[in-house]
């Protein structure tokens, strides 16, 4: 089964559960992952600011917008994924004057919604993984929809990436760096 629809006791589906249970997934897995990082989150209830969740370390922020797909694009080299980026996202993440440096997510699942988790007595596991890309300080373009942003392998969303989220974050706070574009 790829997906299954909850069912109201009054009948009918709630939502298309494709996009809502993508998007739960996406944000369960980073939580996670901050966690087990020492990392705190605070989640928002609505992402006007193109920001899904911003982790915490140390009084430094970073700010992620979350993606999932159980059918990415994989680029030629095989080693890095690619994902296309609203503008109005890309140009929020981007923008210089942020004061927590801005993150796309890509979060992949399997096709099969059943395989996404595996439960037992005794521990869940999560059948997926994450990468990011650094959009904060990256160029304009003259794209009117969507802009690709590659999310190489390498970039996981693990606790060493986060620490690279987190180091980037206090450079170009206190360094004045943070115009070399998506990492």
């Amino acid at each position: 089964m790829r997906y299954s629809y909850a069912r109201l006791s009054v009948g009918g589906c709630v939502g298309d559960p494709g996009t809502w249970q993508q998007e739960q997934i996406s944000l369960a897995y980073l939580s996670a992952v901050a966690t087990q990082a020492g990392v705190t989150t605070a989640s928002w209830n609505v992402d006007k600011d193109a920001v899904d969740i911003t982790l915490k370390r140390r009084g430094l922020l970073v700010e992620f917008q979350m993606k999932c797909s159980y059918s990415p694009t994989l680029l030629g080299d095989g080693e890095t994924y690619a994902y296309d980026l609203d503008i109005r996202a890309y140009n929020i993440l981007r923008d210089a004057e942020r004061s927590a440096a801005g993150y796309l997510g890509l979060v992949i699942v399997p096709a099969d919604l059943d395989d996404w988790l595996v439960h037992d007595e005794e521990s869940l596991l999560m059948r997926c993984t994450g990468y990011y890309a650094r959009i904060q300080d990256c160029p304009s373009v003259t794209n009117e929809a969507t802009t690709r942003i590659h999310l190489p392998k390498k970039q996981r969303i693990d606790a060493s990436g986060l620490n690279d989220a987190f180091t980037y974050a206090h450079d170009r706070l206190f360094l004045n760096r943070g115009t070399e574009g998506v990492q």
